[in-house]
This record gives C-alpha cells, sequence and structure tokens, in this order.
C-alpha cells in the first residue's frame, strides 16, 4: 500500500482531523489496521457519535481491524464513556470511539484505549500506530474477523453507574437535561428507566434530546457562552432545580443553577470531590493546575489529599491509577472515577450532583455561593497569539520575580499571596489559555485579567 504524507490528525492523545484531507474514509481503515497490528489485538469494541460521517468512518476502522483477523464488538451509536466500559467488561483488547466531540461540522476523529480502558499515550503506542498508518506497511490479512453486535452492553453499563448513587437519599427533584441532539439521549434513557425503576423521586425534563447529527440547535458545546441559554432559559421556565448538558459523545457535562446560572467547572470539581470524601474520608483526589485554590481548600477541610496532575485526560487516567485516587476532575468539565477503569463520564457527575444537592436540601446556587465567594475566579480565557513560546516568556518576566510560588506541572503558574494564574499552551487548538483566580476578592481578579490582556496582547 503506497504511503501516506504525516498524518496530521493523531494529536497528544486522541485523532482529530478536517473531512476529506485530514481524515478520510481510508486513513479510517489504515488507523483501524494498524490499531490491531500494534496493540496486538483479536478483539475490539467499536462505537460511533451521531455525526453524518460516523457510521461511514466507524465502517472503515471495522475494515481495518476485520482485516487483521480482529473480532469487533459494535456497540453503535453510543458515548466514549460507553466504549470504555464495554472494552474493560466485555475484556477486549482495546476500543475505539469515532467521535468530534464538540469540533466544527466538518471535523471527526477517534478517542481509542487499549485493554483494562487505559489511555494509549505517544510513547505506548499512539506513535507506532501513526507510523504504521502512514506507512501501509502491514503485515499479511488474518483470516477470522467479524463484527458482533455488542450494544446490550448498555443494561450493564447502566448498571455499573447505578453503583455510584444512593437511590434512599433522593428527594423529589426536577432536572431539565439538554442532550443538544448528541449521541447523549438514548443512553440517558436507560439511565432514567433504571433510576425510576429503583423508586428516584426525579422529575427529568428534556429538551433537544434527540439524536440529530445535523444539530439544528447548533453543535452541542455547552462552555461556550453562547450556548449556554439553551439549557439556562428552559431551566428557568420550566422552573427546574438545576439543569444539565453534555457535548456531543457526553464525555463532559455541565450545570446550571436553578436560575439559569452556569456552574463554572472548577466549582463541580471542588463539590463532586467533597461527595466522595463525605462517603470515604482520606481519599485522594486529582485535579489539574489551571483553577485550583476551591477544590484543594475543601479536600483539606475533609480530610482528603489533593494531587496535581497535568491537563489532558492521559494524564489524569494515569495519575489515577498510580495513586488509586478515587476522583480526578478538570476545570474543563471531565471528570474521572477509580470504579469507572479510572476513565472520564459524563452520566456519573450528574448522579452525583443530584444526590448531592439532595443530600445537601439545599439549592445548588445556595450550595455553590460559599466556595465561589471564597475564590473567585476568571473562568479560561483563550488567545490566539502567533508565537506561544514568547508570550508566555514575557509574561514571566513580568511576574516571575515578584511570584511567592511557581509551578510548571503544565504551563506556567505563579501564586503572589491573595491572587494566582495559569498559563499554559493548548494540547488541541492553537490558543494560549489563562485562568487567574484570587482569595474573596473578585475585583482583583478582573484587575489583573485587564493586566494580562493587555501584556498578552501587545
Amino acid at each position: 500500500m503506497t504511503a501516506l504524507p504525516p498524518l496530521t490528525c493523531f494529536k497528544a492523545y486522541d485523532i482529530r482531523g478536517r473531512l476529506g484531507d485530514e481524515l478520510n474514509e481510508e486513513i479510517a481503515y489504515r488507523i483501524g489496521r494498524a490499531f490491531a497490528e500494534v496493540m496486538g489485538a483479536r478483539r475490539v469494541v467499536l462505537g460511533r457519535d451521531v455525526r453524518p460521517t460516523s457510521e461511514a468512518l466507524a465502517d472503515a476502522v471495522a475494515k481495518g481491524l476485520m482485516e487483521a483477523g480482529v473480532e469487533v464488538l459494535d456497540l453503535g451509536l453510543s458515548g466514549t464513556e460507553e466504549t470504555y466500559f464495554a472494552v474493560t467488561h466485555l475484556g477486549a483488547d482495546g476500543g475505539i470511539c469515532v467521535t468530534a466531540s464538540h469540533n466544527p461540522m466538518d471535523y471527526n476523529g477517534m478517542k481509542m484505549v487499549k485493554a483494562g480502558s487505559a489511555p494509549i499515550g505517544k510513547a505506548d503506542g499512539m506513535a507506532a500506530i501513526k507510523a504504521l498508518a502512514e506507512s501501509g506497511a502491514f503485515a499479511q490479512a488474518r483470516p477470522g474477523g467479524t463484527v458482533t453486535d455488542a450494544s446490550a452492553t448498555r443494561a450493564a453499563y447502566v448498571g455499573k453507574l447505578m453503583d455510584f448513587v444512593d437511590v434512599s437519599a433522593l428527594t423529589p427533584l426536577k432536572v431539565l437535561v439538554n442532550a443538544g441532539h448528541g449521541a447523549a439521549g438514548p443512553t440517558f434513557d436507560a439511565i432514567a428507566d433504571a433510576l425510576a425503576a429503583r423508586g428516584a423521586p426525579i422529575d427529568f425534563v428534556r429538551v433537544y434530546h434527540d439524536p440529530d447529527g445535523s444539530f439544528p440547535a447548533g453543535i452541542p458545546n455547552p462552555l461556550l457562552d453562547e450556548n449556554q441559554p439553551l439549557t439556562a432559559d428552559p431551566v428557568v421556565a420550566e422552573g427546574a432545580d438545576m439543569g444539565v448538558a453534555w457535548d456531543g459523545d457526553f464525555d463532559r457535562c455541565f450545570f446550571f443553577d436553578h436560575e439559569g446560572g452556569f456552574v463554572p467547572g472548577e466549582y463541580v470539581v471542588a463539590l463532586l470531590a467533597a461527595a466522595f470524601l463525605a462517603k470515604e474520608p482520606g481519599q485522594k483526589i486529582v485535579h489539574d493546575p489551571r483553577v485550583i485554590w476551591a477544590t484543594q481548600s475543601i479536600v483539606a477541610e475533609m480530610g482528603g489529599e489533593a494531587i496535581q496532575s497535568k491537563c489532558g485526560h492521559s494524564f489524569i487516567k494515569q495519575v489515577m491509577r498510580e495513586t488509586g485516587a478515587v476522583y480526578g476532575g478538570e476545570m474543563s468539565a471531565h471528570h474521572y472515577f477509580r470504579d469507572f477503569m479510572a476513565c472520564d463520564s459524563g452520566m456519573i457527575p450528574m448522579l452525583l450532583m443530584i444526590e448531592l444537592v439532595c443530600r445537601r436540601g439545599e439549592s445548588l446556587k445556595d450550595i455553590l455561593s460559599g466556595i465561589r465567594a471564597a475564590y473567585p475566579s476568571s473562568g479560561e480565557v483563550n488567545f490566539r497569539v502567533a508565537d506561544q513560546a514568547a508570550v508566555i516568556a514575557r509574561i514571566e518576566a513580568q511576574y516571575g520575580p515578584r511570584a511567592e510560588a511557581r509551578d510548571e506541572t503544565d504551563g506556567l503558574s505563579l501564586s503572589f499571596g491573595d491572587w494566582r494564574f495559569n498559563l499554559r499552551a493548548s494540547n488541541t487548538e492553537p490558543l494560549l489559555r489563562l485562568n487567574i483566580e484570587a482569595r474573596g476578592k473578585p475585583e482583583l481578579v478582573a484587575a489583573k485579567l485587564a493586566e494580562m490582556r493587555a501584556l498578552i496582547e501587545a
């Protein structure tokens, strides 16, 4: 097979590319074939999201896998976390979910794991898969490749999720859920049915629920300010106690209080850490380095141990596995669970937050008010700059000499007693990402953001 030019769709820890030149059915076939050979796989789970191109790309991946003699365990339309679950549940040698998550319409991609639902990093497989897919120098085709319908695995996945919630602690609650016309709808329905069968007194209101790859309400990415009214407005209109929204493959979830207020991700991490430590005191909690003080404060107060990791699912998962941490969270709305193969899930946080609100007997807004006031933050502010390294060096020269503490776990973090910032280059986009937080002084956050914005954009 003719060698391809370098494949630009291989990123730091997944595959993502523009349709046509960066990712197409031939490339997908090669990736499937290379995955099977590099992983030495005989059984591979395959899932896909709702995008119009995902089914054809998944079919091409399956063809590559089958030509390498693999039994393809096909989940059909499903979420990334269902692929993660099925790999371990079915004892497969790896898994691939064809998904572009929240990327633009002209993109698609893949998320891959190896046996045990462990992440695949550059050094332990990703680079080799890329090189073999590019070269096309595959071994001789093997007989015996098949496709098996594995969609019934969803029932076991839902059963696993029920282990994370104490239904007896739930009280009547009205929850609005927004699937964004992504893959979440059918999976959520199975979860809601399981809760109802166990007597959970939760009234769910569904909006933008049916899967539709044309995304008539826009690509589901609730992190964007312009997309948040799609959940916030119906929360208020329906008189819901809280709202939950997912991205396209529902490995991220986002929360809204009863007034439609968006809950920033760093406070979700802090609350979920509290939820676990209330049940399992002394456990380890992993967090990313962007906005840390709220989480660190709650973990310390509740007798846990906070552990910092680089951003990105492969890094967080590795730290989770190495330390045995019960929970890990990123402010970008990725949440990881020891008892879910140390993988991320967008459905488990929903269950945990519902239980937390029921146990506290307070609104989500009231639960959050103290921690938000104590540790105000800027939210992530993105800058598109020509020379990321030069900008970081300029910021370091300006602030470094005055810093009380410095950390380079991921990007540059400098602390100054009553405020701190993290500035890092994105792993997936040509952006610099800035986060600022303070101790009880929102006006200080605003002032420092204006000051740093001027320096970065100079």
